[in-house]
């Protein structure tokens, strides 16, 4: 217990440098501010809001009373991260399964890292982090990167530079969002994994998806089971077409190329091409907005 006692202790002399009114620091250049701002300062429990734009949804009650346990016994090793909003007001920026269990063991003071942001700095900060320190599930992150592109503006080049994370993987993330919220659920409850998920999504027709995924529940395929499904499907929809309006195979420099397309406009694109070069290229949208963002990754405007 002596552990958790100096764990708590950590930046007391802070504590009360950002509790006496002539010294509200509301912005990096504000007097003392080098000295809060990146420090351990010890915050109560009572002056933090929660953030609402956390991308975590799901809290488990069995890990989260784990957690509590251990800073019960151990301290909190690792301090939350908070924004300042005004004097003695804090709102989350990370930590909030920290933040939760803190509360649950009866905690009034917590150890913070204090950053000075605007909403929307503290919007970015907030997905950011949680992406790379949390273990959201493969929806709440796809949710994280959909929101860090429409919300804070980032291209999928700059988000991929943000999380360290390749273009292709997020844009397979980004593609769970097509399937029908049963399935995203589905998902989120650890029903079917992430590459059940990503088989799925090959199949444009929502109520094919479910029927498909009954199977995987019913039958407890596994992903490469789940694959032949999927494969299955495509032939029988081949099969189903009439005569002479089968497509003719994709030559290689225009199938490579649909892959690349579809990557970089995350968009369910159609090439239709002859051997000797010819053809067109199909690119649906959902939404006036879904256009938009069409034209933006394609002009790069």
């Amino acid at each position: 217990m002596a552990k958790a006692t100096r764990k708590q202790a950590l930046g007391r002399g802070l504590s009360a440098l950002l509790n006496d009114p002539e010294n509200d620091i509301q912005s990096a250049t504000d007097k003392n501010a080098d000295k809060v701002v990146g420090s351990i300062v010890e915050l109560d429990l009572e002056h933090i809001e929660v953030n609402p734009f956390q991308p975590r949804s799901n809290f488990d009650d069995d890990s989260l009373e784990e957690l509590a346990s251990s800073i019960r016994e151990l301290g909190l090793i690792q301090p939350i991260t908070v924004r300042k909003l005004d004097f003695n007001r804090y709102q989350l920026v990370s930590g909030e399964r920290r933040y939760r269990a803190s509360k649950k063991i009866g905690l009034d003071r917590i150890p913070a890292y204090i950053r000075i942001a605007n909403d929307q700095e503290s919007l970015e900060m907030a997905l950011v982090e949680n992406i790379q320190r949390e273990d959201l599930d493969p929806v709440e992150i796809a949710l994280s990167y959909q929101r860090l592109i429409e919300e804070v503006g980032l291209t999928q080049e700059k988000l991929s530079d943000r999380v360290g994370k390749k273009r292709s993987t997020i844009t397979n993330y980004l593609r769970l969002l097509r399937l029908d919220p049963i399935i995203q659920t589905g998902m989120r409850d650890g029903f079917i994994s992430m590459g059940h998920g990503r088989c799925l999504v090959n199949v444009d027709s929502r109520p094919d998806q479910i029927a498909i995924y009954e199977k995987i529940i019913g039958q407890n395929l596994s992903v490469r089971e789940t694959e032949a499904l999927v494969r299955a499907y495509h032939q029988k929809g081949d099969g189903d077409r009439k005569p002479g309006k089968r497509p003719g195979k994709l030559p290689d420099f225009a199938r490579d190329g649909l892959r690349e397309l579809q990557q970089a406009l995350e968009a369910d694109i159609k090439v239709v091409s002859s051997e000797e070069g010819k053809g067109k290229i199909s690119i649906p949208f959902k939404s006036k907005a879904d256009f938009q963002r069409l034209i933006k990754q394609i002009t790069g405007a």
